[in-house]
């Protein structure tokens, strides 16, 4: 697996661009609101999405002034949703650090979300990208309908795989296929491409949702399990395999140990190893690779070269990754 180092090559210079336009975005004349800002970018991520972005306006164009507008966008978007989810979630951690919400409370964090997402209408209003509007404000319902989906489905816990692929093709795919169109969008006006690379961010969303699904259950050479999606009742792929190849009582034991035990160790191991025993790992993983696959082929059909080749790494990155 490439590291991020080398995929980062081709557009090393354009992420030092956009970092220095993202800080400008993320400015306030707030002081709290400023030091919030601040402490959120300086503990930035991996910055998979931005890279995304300018990959795939390079790989159909020169990367321009709107470009680095599609990115900011994007970046604003994820990090509003990584804000309200830790208040969602009751999360106190994030990438090792503490969360917006541990620091500063809920009100605070919520609010913080909120701004970050009306920084993002306003650069995309301000700049006149139109289109760059359209497409993550279409991204932030999706996102917010597959959360909502897979909240009233774990109350029953009654998710069939073609809900589970619903759930995750909106909450989890929708940012990276906003990425990759956008980053299109700004450099070509054809819809077809636009809409094909849109395509090809949601396959990948797809199989980096499902990698993290089996982060939770402990591969081989990934280390002990974590069971946090079983403490959260979260049906997620390779549990709901499992349990579609049992019945009768079995069946009735796992579902009532995810409902009313997900918070005893012991039995969280029980469920961990029933869905290990099942083939719901190895299940998961072939889904996983197909769908990467099928990212694969359609790439194949693009321009080839230097940055076609560091789209592939980035894919292989997000599938491969330890957690």
């Amino acid at each position: 697996m490439a590291k991020l180092d080398v995929i980062k090559a081709p557009i090393a210079d354009e992420l030092v661009i956009f970092e220095k336009n993202f800080r400008e975005a993320m400015k306030s004349n707030v002081p709290l609101l400023d030091r919030v800002m601040y402490y959120i970018v300086q503990r930035k991520g991996k910055q998979v999405r931005p890279m995304f972005v300018l990959l795939s306006a390079r790989l159909h164009g020169e990367i321009a002034e709107s470009t680095y507008t599609a990115a900011s966008l994007i970046e604003l978007l994820h990090t509003a949703t990584l804000v309200h989810d830790d208040v969602v979630d009751d999360a106190l951690e994030r990438r090792g650090f503490f969360s917006v919400n541990a620091l500063w409370k809920n009100k605070i964090a919520v609010l913080v979300g909120d701004y970050l997402l009306a920084k993002g209408l306003l650069l995309s209003l301000d700049r006149k990208e139109h289109r760059m509007l359209q497409i993550t404000s279409n991204a932030v319902k999706e996102m917010s309908e597959g959360e909502l989906l897979q909240m009233e489905k774990a109350r029953k816990l009654d998710i069939r795989e073609e809900v589970y692929f619903d759930i995750i093709r909106k909450k989890t795919a929708s940012l990276i296929a906003a990425a990759c169109s956008a980053g299109t969008a700004s450099v070509s006006s054809d819809e077809t491409l636009i809409e094909r690379m849109r395509h090809f961010g949601e396959l990948i969303g797809i199989a980096f949702q499902i990698k993290d699904d089996l982060l939770d259950y402990g591969e081989a050479d990934i280390g002990k399990p974590t069971g946090i999606d079983i403490k959260e009742r979260k049906m997620t792929l390779p549990l709901i395999y499992a349990l579609s190849q049992t019945t009768g009582q079995r069946r009735r034991a796992i579902m009532h140990t995810v409902k009313n035990n997900n918070n005893d160790p012991a039995k969280i191991r029980e469920v961990i190893a029933f869905v290990q025993q099942s083939g719901g790992i190895q299940y998961a993983t072939e889904q996983m690779h197909h769908y990467q696959q099928q990212a694969f082929d359609l790439l194949a059909t693009m321009p080839q070269g230097e940055t076609a080749d560091a789209l592939r790494q980035l894919v292989e990155f997000t599938t491969q990754r330890k957690k």
